[in-house]
């Protein structure tokens, strides 16, 4: 007689959500992502840390990769191994790279959120996506595993 092998537990957790690229798809995004964490028991720092970094790249690819007739991709993927939770965000602009200000305009409405995410993320950066996109991701270090670079 044969017995089922043993089944490890998953480890990996992931959702991935297409959004229109508008100022009301990226709230959604936020908020279906705000959902997603806590069904998955993410501790609660670490999911308003995530909350804030969505917000601000579903922003930014709706501001700044933004184009007519499509959408925008939000990916998050924990992985309870690795110790991280990783945030990506793909748009249609690869032309357009985020750069963050070092120092943004104090008085401006802008500028400030890539610093806001290389501040909370323990590692962030793009990737292209083609043909014609790139995805910003970055990633949250859950349980004291990942070396600040």
């Amino acid at each position: 007689m044969n017995e089922p092998a043993p089944q490890l537990p998953a480890t990996v957790s992931a959702f991935e959500l297409r959004m229109l690229s508008t100022p009301l798809g990226a709230r959604l995004a936020r908020l279906r992502a705000a959902e997603e964490l806590r069904a998955w028991q993410t501790p609660s720092p670490i999911r308003k840390q995530a909350e804030l970094i969505i917000a601000e790249l579903a922003a930014n690819a709706v501001l700044h990769g933004r184009a007519s007739d499509r959408d925008f991709k939000l990916t998050v993927t924990s992985d309870a191994a690795l110790g991280t939770l990783r945030i990506a965000v793909t748009d249609t602009h690869g032309d357009r790279l985020p750069v963050p200000l070092s120092s943004p305009n104090p008085n401006g409405e802008s500028g400030r959120g890539l610093l806001i995410v290389s501040t909370l993320a323990v590692h962030w950066g793009v990737d292209p996506h083609p043909p014609a996109g790139k995805t910003v991701w970055a990633e949250l270090d859950v349980c004291g595993k990942l070396l600040v670079p």
